[in-house]
């Protein structure tokens, strides 16, 4: 997994670590597809995403197919279920998940407030939500390479007031150094091609240890991670 899926696979087991249950944590992870970074963690993993559409969706493979949900329910044995739904409309009952995980999905949203709202109610008291999103305070969404389906980047002032709005508790840091080396790292790479996957792998690790340290650093990191508390 590339350097950011590595932070947050090993922030969500810190998190489950922390805050230990008697029983099964039970995460309802939004916008996670297929979620790779909670494969074998001692969770319960409920995956909700809304349908990929035409358009800009199915260009860069957001959302929800069919093929999708089968192949994932095939192969993971921690999703106990899959809902199909917008949080900015959810139907699901309050207090009903021990936590929330939302790993670069905020950006999309139009409506981030009710988002927000929306996926608080969910979070049983004393429960926590766990956020990442582009640094807005390096990375700007403009110009030739403009992400056609973020809405928005967020500076960290920005991202710590909103969740404030909704949340008791807000820590919001910066991550992942940018560069040569994570950029190689994001590559996908094919069998065939021993070179390239040599590249991705010495770009990841070569990122991750660039990675140390950058929590407090506004520039040149390329996600804000955020940890909140209800």
């Amino acid at each position: 997994m590339t350097t950011h899926l590595v932070t947050v696979r090993n922030d969500i087991k810190r998190l489950l670590k922390t805050n230990a249950k008697t029983e099964r944590t039970t995460i309802l992870d939004v916008g996670g597809r297929k979620s790779p970074y909670t494969i074998n963690l001692p969770a319960n993993i409920v995956l909700l995403d809304v349908p990929q559409e035409s358009g800009d969706k199915q260009k860069l493979n957001l959302g929800f197919t069919n093929t999708l949900l089968t192949e994932v329910k095939k192969k993971r044995s921690n999703i106990t279920n899959i809902i199909i739904e917008d949080m900015t409309q959810s139907t699901l009952p309050e207090a009903s998940y021990d936590a929330v995980v939302c790993v670069e999905v905020i950006e999309h949203v139009p409506e981030d407030d009710l988002f927000i709202q929306n996926i608080a109610k969910v979070i049983k008291e004393g429960g926590w939500a766990y956020f990442t999103t582009p640094n807005g305070d390096y990375i700007k969404n403009e110009g030739p390479n403009k992400n056609p389906d973020h809405i928005r980047h967020y500076k960290r002032q920005e991202l710590q007031d909103l969740l404030e709005k909704y949340f008791q508790r807000v820590e919001v840091h910066y991550a992942v150094k940018t560069g040569k080396y994570r950029v190689w790292g994001l590559r996908s790479f094919k069998l065939k091609q021993p070179l390239l996957i040599l590249r991705t792998l010495m770009g990841n690790f070569i990122n991750k240890i660039q990675s140390k340290g950058v929590e407090n650093s506004p520039i040149k990191t390329a996600h804000l991670v955020a940890v909140v508390y209800k």
